[in-house]
């Protein structure tokens, strides 16, 4: 018979684009404002759980496409490193989408999208349950492409006689339209105030005087740098 481990340790796991757009949904941030140790922390102290790590995963403009977000995304990605966070980044591919207007007419524009992160978040979610690494998976994500890793991990939990939780949290709040988290897993509203106590108090944004005039991404765009997930 599974025990219960009277002390839980806990890894977050921490999906950037997804935790920036339910937040940005649910409170109306314009730019990815959180601090991921301390919103792990303050989520498994509320639910009697110790964090042993934190894992942070987000897809990256190159300075060329995108040097506001190039440059806010590795300033944020160094800071987390001295915090201890295990970080994984990767470059974001661009490309042309045409999206109508609300007036009716089309427009061309260039759309940053993440490849592997969804990946690595559940290769890294299986193996450190398989590795006997923590008790607790907290995942900050919506993400039902994780659904195959929690259900490894439950294989992981049976053959091993361990006891094992998957979590997801999320923002949420009455203008959130998902009010899901990832399936197989048990799912932790956070709601403004439990957010509002983590957020990062360094700001990386840049000034628009950083850039030359014209150049690509002087004003920043506003959306986290990343518009497709996956």
């Amino acid at each position: 018979m599974r025990t219960e481990p009277a002390v839980k340790r806990a890894i977050a796991f921490v999906d950037g684009q997804n935790l920036f757009y339910a937040a940005r949904q649910a409170f109306g941030y314009t730019f990815p404002n959180y601090d991921p140790p301390t919103l792990a922390a303050a989520v498994c102290t509320g639910k009697g759980w110790t964090v042993s790590q934190v894992w942070f995963y987000t897809g990256v403009p190159r300075r060329e496409d995108k040097p506001f977000w190039s440059h806010f995304w590795r300033a944020k990605l160094a800071v987390m490193g001295n915090q201890r966070v295990h970080v994984f980044s990767r470059p974001l591919r661009y490309r042309n989408q045409t999206i109508v207007l609300p007036d009716g007419q089309p427009r061309t524009v260039l759309v940053g999208q993440e490849k592997g992160i969804d990946v690595r978040i559940a290769l890294d979610i299986v193996r450190l349950a398989r590795d006997d690494k923590y008790d607790v998976g907290l995942i900050f994500s919506q993400d039902q492409d994780l659904t195959e890793a929690a259900e490894e991990v439950r294989k992981i939990a049976a053959t091993q006689d361990r006891w094992i939780k998957l979590a997801s949290a999320f923002p949420q709040s009455p203008t959130s339209t998902n009010l899901r988290g990832a399936d197989k897993t048990d799912w932790i509203p956070i709601d403004r105030q439990t957010y509002d106590g983590c957020i990062d108090p360094r700001d990386y944004r840049l000034k628009p005087r950083s850039f030359a005039p014209g150049e690509a991404g002087a004003r920043g765009d506003n959306d986290g740098c990343a518009s497709t997930l996956g």
